[in-house]
């Protein structure tokens, strides 16, 4: 029998709903997969010569016009280098590339530079087999937005369906936040090399950012994601591209490495610790720049799901082993935080000063999202 009471909390609820449709916790899905040919990706690499960059620095034209750039050599050391670029007969700033501590080759993170017809490059140390790579990430794929938006909507129930239901669709877990698949940002399949490899368990998430201009729009994000993807698989050999998942500068979660966003999958993201976590890159750079709410709003969201499915806190500190970094050699066992940043567990700013500031908020942020449901 209903008491006047419940009748009054049931009356409230509906008017609410009315009001707010999206009240209510629920699970998004990721936006919708369509079936289209993923973009023409190209690039390539231009040897440097040592003649050139002692003085000024050497001049390379690209076959096309390219937005990503890196530059690879042989052997160790960090040969220092930057680049510049020429967009419509204008150059840029000078803008350093970082060394690449996660991997097993000689090279430096892509640096999404924006569309340009030409570059200069000059580093302060030679080093056998010096290339500078760039890529072209093509057009993009058709209607993203599109894609986004049905998604979107699949979510908006009538208020008195969502009432009747409520109890029933409200998740005993943290919720998957809103996810932009593989094919959304026009991922090649046939540049991915061996089949994704699966952990055990997440004990951590390793936040990144990818540095590069954080001036980019909407429409330029799924480009900048593709020549990440080539530069990681077609240069520097791995299977596929290395970080779980991107966040970008407007809030909106991309899915990186193929393998099931809803898996354990193996990253190469962190050197020495990727047997146990996951990677999370923000598209941008964080080292002078600010850290947007909505950045870190997507960090929350994604790492409270991630954790709360493994039942670990965000705010706990975990005990790993490394796998050889160049900050904690082979079989040193570490302490660290469940959410940390890159320059926690190898030798680099990444993911920024400002990102890095904000991760103890990150934690707090998570771990009352995952109280929130349980």
């Amino acid at each position: 029998m209903l008491t006047r009471t419940t009748l009054r909390s049931l009356t409230s609820m509906v008017a609410l709903l009315v009001a707010a449709p999206t009240a209510l916790p629920t699970t998004p899905p990721a936006a919708a997969a369509e079936d289209r040919r993923p973009a023409a990706v190209r690039g390539w690499s231009v040897d440097l010569d040592e003649r050139a960059l002692s003085t000024s620095g050497q001049r390379v034209r690209g076959r096309t016009n390219f937005e990503t750039v890196g530059v690879t050599w042989s052997g160790s050391g960090d040969p220092h280098a930057q680049v510049r670029t020429r967009t419509n007969g204008v150059w840029s700033e000078w803008q350093h590339l970082d060394h690449l501590t996660h991997g097993n080759r000689a090279a430096t993170e892509p640096l999404w530079v924006g569309q340009s017809q030409a570059l200069q490059v000059r580093v302060e140390s030679w080093r056998e087999d010096l290339a500078v790579v760039m890529v072209d990430p093509g057009e993009e794929p058709a209607s993203e937005t599109a894609t986004a938006t049905a998604a979107g909507t699949a979510n908006r129930a009538p208020a008195l369906t969502m009432l009747r239901t409520a109890a029933k669709r409200k998740p005993d877990r943290a919720p998957m936040p809103r996810l932009r698949q593989r094919s959304v940002w026009g991922a090649n399949e046939k540049l991915r090399g061996s089949a994704p490899v699966y952990l055990r368990g997440i004990k951590q998430a390793h936040v990144h950012h990818t540095a590069g201009s954080s001036s980019y729009t909407r429409a330029e994000v799924p480009g900048i994601i593709r020549g990440m993807y080539w530069y990681h698989t077609q240069k520097l050999g791995w299977s596929d591209i290395g970080y779980n998942f991107l966040v970008d500068r407007f809030g909106r979660i991309w899915v990186g490495r193929a393998g099931g966003f809803r898996k354990r999958v193996k990253g190469a993201h962190t050197l020495g610790f990727n047997h146990s976590s996951f990677g999370v890159a923000s598209i941008g750079n964080h080292e002078e720049s600010g850290t947007h709410r909505r950045v870190r709003h997507a960090l929350v969201r994604l790492i409270a799901w991630k954790f709360d499915k493994e039942g670990r806190s965000p705010l706990s500190h975990v005990r790993i082993t490394s796998k050889g970094s160049d900050r904690y050699p082979k079989r040193t066992r570490v302490r660290l935080p469940a959410v940390t940043g890159h320059r926690d567990t190898n030798q680099t700013a990444c993911p920024g000063a400002s990102l890095y500031r904000a991760l103890p908020k990150i934690r707090r942020g998570a771990q009352r999202r995952v109280n929130m449901f349980s």
